[in-house]
């Protein structure tokens, strides 16, 4: 039949043309950006924008979502592997693209511009286009890239959304750059003019957070930026004097910004900057006025970020500890080290295992041996293994020995103070294991087990123990030795009366307290209160309920009449 295909019959060619080669390139091409540009322009669409704004373009929306600050703050976790591999160049090129040199973020775009040569800046667009088109011919879609998806010099693409917010964040990675590179001094300018700079955006926006919400988050980074930064300078420099009076000037600052963070329900900037209190406080040895700060104020558990709350569990569980609350300091601190991410921040794990590790020995308990050999860990709590181990064996020598050891290495983490706590904890896992073994032994056996330098003091350390319940033993002066008590029926003494008396006593005071308030009828308050204000009705008044079913009664009775 002609209209069947025939048997064998080649299928029919197609002729791809030179066009079409292009079309199907230019639809496999990708456009190249700078991912710290990249990530500007997302926040752009996220705002509602279309990721820039051309000049010879309408004038964009001006409709802002209705919650910026939660949008600022997923965006900011969704760029943080970019901002942690930006370079200087790539900012200053961002900012070069991005910001509106006649618009209201000018003045930081020059600040970001000035911060590398303008060959730098060329070289970040150059490599980007470079990844992209270097393989790819003239005609295969090389020029077509250029052309169609980098943007052209002749028509740049600004920001009109989110130009302050990217600004701020430009800010914050520049800042960051040079105090990883230990430029602290730069840093520390760089981050007083970006203050500035937000400050004034938030003025100009009457501090409204329908319309500036996204730069609070910003706002609260930046506060911490310039809290480590001043840390550093300190470190460097060793001036006690620059950073006392640095912490003087911006404390007044911080204590106001709290003001207005927590009048406008300001979650990120309120828990930031109470951080940045205790952390200040801690590190000038202020422990009372850090426990006056915490007493004294509320932080915001519920609406703060994971982060701030598990530095906030840190700081309170560390000022309890040095207040000798040992319980508190410990809830908190496990709290904390339950809430620890376990992929990251490896270091704060560490420095709340050393100081959880701590607390429990100055509770009396022995940390379970895992707890030292965590992942990552090992090498890090080897000091405390081994004072643990002093602990345990109940030896001061050995302690004393060992914390000698590590005596540098405890003030660089903080616990030297608590440690040297240790001492009366080490003396009593000593009596206690003598007790156990011993029924009687000199006060020199003790001196040389325990570590002490004499028999007097043995005698005095004995003495007290004996005081405070540790052990059960009587002490001979003049034959100068130590008696146990041997273990006595428990029911031959006078403890079983005495607990008897006292569960006795909680049962008459429970019945006492029960015919008190048998005394008065459960609304008899009530019926004084309406008396008192006039509305305690009479007996012949009779509410409509009852009128109701009054009514309700004589019908029925009317019904059976007939």
């Amino acid at each position: 039949m002609a209209g069947n295909k025939k048997e064998g019959a080649a299928p029919p060619s197609t002729i791809t043309t030179a066009d079409d080669k292009s079309k199907d390139i230019k639809k496999d091409v990708t456009p190249q950006l700078p991912p710290v540009e990249a990530a500007a322009r997302r926040l752009e669409r996220l705002y509602g924008g279309g990721g820039g704004l051309s000049t010879s373009s309408k004038a964009a929306t001006t409709t802002l979502p209705i919650n910026t600050t939660k949008i600022m703050k997923k965006w900011l976790g969704a760029s943080s592997g970019t901002a942690g591999n930006a370079t200087m160049a790539s900012v200053a090129a961002c900012a070069e693209k991005t910001l509106d040199p006649s618009g209201v973020c000018v003045t930081g775009r020059e600040i970001l511009m000035g911060l590398c040569s303008e060959e730098e800046r060329l070289a970040v667009a150059v490599t980007k286009v470079d990844d992209g088109t270097a393989d790819k011919p003239e005609g295969e879609g090389g020029d077509a890239m250029m052309e169609e998806d980098a943007p052209s010099s002749n028509t740049p693409e600004y920001l009109s959304l989110t130009c302050r917010e990217v600004e701020s964040w430009l800010m914050t990675l520049a800042v960051r750059i040079y105090w990883r590179a230990g430029k602290y001094q730069q840093a520390y300018d760089l981050i007083i003019k970006g203050l500035q700079l937000l400050d004034a955006h938030l003025v100009d926006n009457g501090n409204n957070t329908s319309t500036a919400g996204g730069l609070y988050p910003l706002l609260a980074r930046m506060l911490r930026y310039r809290s480590l930064i001043m840390e550093s300078l300190l470190t460097s420099s060793n001036d006690d004097d620059t950073y006392a009076k640095l912490c003087s000037d911006t404390r007044i600052e911080l204590a106001s910004r709290h003001t207005h963070a927590v009048l406008r329900r300001d979650a990120d900037v309120s828990a930031t900057i109470l951080n940045l209190h205790l952390r200040e406080l801690l590190l000038s040895d202020r422990v009372e006025q850090a426990q006056k700060l915490i007493s004294n104020s509320t932080f915001p558990t519920d609406a703060a970020s994971n982060n701030q709350l598990l530095r906030y569990l840190y700081y309170s569980g560390r000022v309890q500890a040095l207040r000798l609350e040992y319980t508190q300091s410990y809830s908190n601190l496990s709290q904390c080290l339950r809430k620890c991410p376990t992929n990251t921040g490896l270091g704060f794990r560490i420095a709340v295992q050393r100081l959880l590790v701590v607390v429990q020995l100055l509770m009396g308990e022995i940390p379970d041996r895992s707890v030292f050999f965590g992942e990552g860990m090992r090498g890090e709590l080897r000091p405390y293994l081994e004072i643990a181990q002093a602990v345990r064996r109940g030896d001061l020598a050995v302690f004393h020995e060992t914390v000698g050891g590590h005596a540098e290495r405890l003030r660089m983490d903080g616990t030297y103070t608590l440690i040297s706590r240790l001492a009366h904890s080490v003396v009593k896992a000593g009596l206690r294991r003598l007790k156990t073994s011993y029924s009687r032994i000199s006060l020199e056996d003790v001196a040389s087990r325990l570590g002490l330098p004499s028999a007097t003091s043995a005698e005095f350390v004995v003495a007290k123990a004996v005081r405070d319940g540790v052990i059960d033993a009587t002490i001979d002066h003049v034959g100068g030795y130590v008696q146990s008590h041997d273990l006595v029926d428990v029911y031959a003494t006078v403890e079983p009366s005495e607990a008897f008396h006292r569960r006795i006593a909680y049962c008459l005071t429970t019945h006492n307290d029960a015919v008190r308030a048998m005394r008065y009828t459960p609304d008899a308050y009530k019926k004084q209160l309406e008396a008192s204000r006039g509305l305690r009705r009479s007996r012949e008044e009779k509410t409509d309920e009852e009128k109701a079913q009054e009514i309700e009664d004589e019908l029925d009775d009317e019904d059976y009449e007939y």
